[in-house]
């Protein structure tokens, strides 16, 4: 499958530049600390208002890029090829929306091509868009079935998540190791029970 170039070997990759944190935004965790019970002003917490900051524009860093971008270069010379299109077990971190604590999981994203193509790491990074803001699992797995659907023209797109909350794992019903699966399917997916087999066979599932 055709994809972009990746830097060689010995290709240097400047780290990003830090960011400058309103002084706003650090009082904020200072008094988020100090509800907390312990000491923003002590020596190991002196920092944190700023890593946390940086943090935190990183995790919602999908708020500045439009996932569908991804999608603006297609290949339509693929030899005829005319069957399933499958990126699986793509690892991905969000955030709850409602507490704002972690949601770590993977992700299956299929799609059956109408007459082109795009490089199969423009799937992951179509995820990584959306999941990179406050979310919630049905909605993320909607928006990348979504996105596909609508700059692709495909015959079908089926998405498939699973995902542990920190919301549940971490507090109140505090219930480790429990996993939410969604899925979405669209075009022959969702019309075709026999396509729909084989795509979820070929996930997996």
């Amino acid at each position: 499958m055709a994809d972009e170039q990746t830097p060689a070997a010995g290709d240097l990759v400047s780290a990003p530049a830090k960011i400058d944190v309103p002084s706003e935004v650090q009082d904020a965790i200072r008094t988020l600390i100090r509800w907390a019970g312990d000491d923003p002003e002590r020596e190991g917490l002196l920092d944190t208002p700023k890593r946390v900051a940086r943090a935190w524009a990183e995790y919602a860093k999908g708020y500045n890029e439009d996932p569908a971008a991804h999608l603006s270069r297609t290949f339509e010379e693929v030899g005829g090829y005319d069957e399933i299109v499958l990126l699986k077990d793509i690892p991905f971190q969000s955030h709850c929306e409602h507490h704002m604590a972690p949601i770590i999981g993977k992700a299956a994203i299929a799609y059956l091509p109408g007459d082109k193509v795009v490089g199969i790491s423009k799937l992951a990074r179509v995820l990584h868009g959306f999941a990179r803001r406050l979310q919630v699992q049905e909605r993320l797995t909607a928006q990348v079935a979504d996105c596909i659907w609508e700059h692709l023209d495909p015959k079908g797109v089926a998405v498939v998540i699973e995902a542990s909350h920190a919301c549940m794992t971490a507090r109140g019903v505090n219930t480790p190791g429990v996993m939410m699966t969604t899925s979405r399917m669209m075009g022959c997916f969702r019309e075709d029970h026999r396509s729909r087999e084989e795509v979820l066979a070929l996930m997996g599932y």
